[in-house]
């Protein structure tokens, strides 16, 4: 019998791509980026998006440090464009960091389903998200009451998929492996490290990319629970 619901934040919880869009947004009309060359926002923001995508999965698994991530997301993302590395803005980073955690937006049905969920078992968060950034989402979009406990990979010292952290988060939560259900977006370092440390996972699949066969559950939609539990 499921006690314990892990969740992961970004991309699962709170609506990452949409919060970065918004943030972006309002970045690209702050720094004037159509006047250095940059002609179309959504190109700036589409590109962006990929090799910010590519350079979390290379963080995950240890591979760059939060530092270099920083450092090479947008750098990359202007040079991809054809901007010179001289004319890259460079406040553009930390005005990044600041504004993007103050952005609002979940995962629809999100509130409704972290509300159910709540009366019936003990909620907790796992995050390979930065520390100061989570505590900001945590906090301004009021999510903190549904939640146990939130366990952040840079306090534990190793990110998801090591078992290390999982170990960690269901000690904290005085949890037991057959009690506990991991719920996150990605495959790498939500579910197969959850299913690799011994605990049940349910992939969280709202862009519907292929499932692969070792994946056992998976859903579309965070209401998608409100039947499973």
């Amino acid at each position: 019998m499921i006690k314990h619901i892990f969740f992961d934040l970004d991309h699962t919880i709170w609506d990452f791509d949409r919060n970065a869009q918004e943030t972006l947004m309002e970045l690209y009309e702050i720094y004037k980026l159509k006047e250095l060359g940059l002609t179309s926002a959504e190109d700036f923001i589409t590109t962006y998006t990929v090799n910010n995508h590519q350079l979390w999965a290379q963080y995950h698994v240890g591979k760059i440090t939060k530092e270099a991530l920083r450092a090479e997301r947008f750098r990359k993302t202007f040079i991809d464009l054809g901007l010179h590395p001289e004319l890259i803005p460079a406040n553009f980073e930390a005005d990044y960091v600041a504004m993007g955690p103050t952005k609002t937006h979940l995962f629809d049905g999100a509130e409704n389903v972290l509300a159910y969920l709540q009366k019936k078992y003990h909620l907790h968060i796992i995050s390979n998200g930065f520390k100061e950034a989570v505590v900001t989402k945590m906090t301004v979009s009021k999510l903190n009451p549904y939640f146990k406990n939130v366990v952040i990979s840079e306090d534990v010292g190793v990110n998801k998929p090591d078992q290390a952290i999982f170990e960690h988060a269901l000690n904290l939560a005085k949890a037991k492996k057959p009690e506990s259900i991991m719920i996150g977006d990605s495959l790498e370092a939500d579910v197969y490290g959850a299913q690799n440390f011994g605990m049940r996972a349910i992939f969280f699949n709202p862009l519907r990319v292929d499932k692969p066969d070792d994946v056992k559950e998976h859903i579309h939609h965070l209401e998608e629970l409100l039947n499973q539990f």
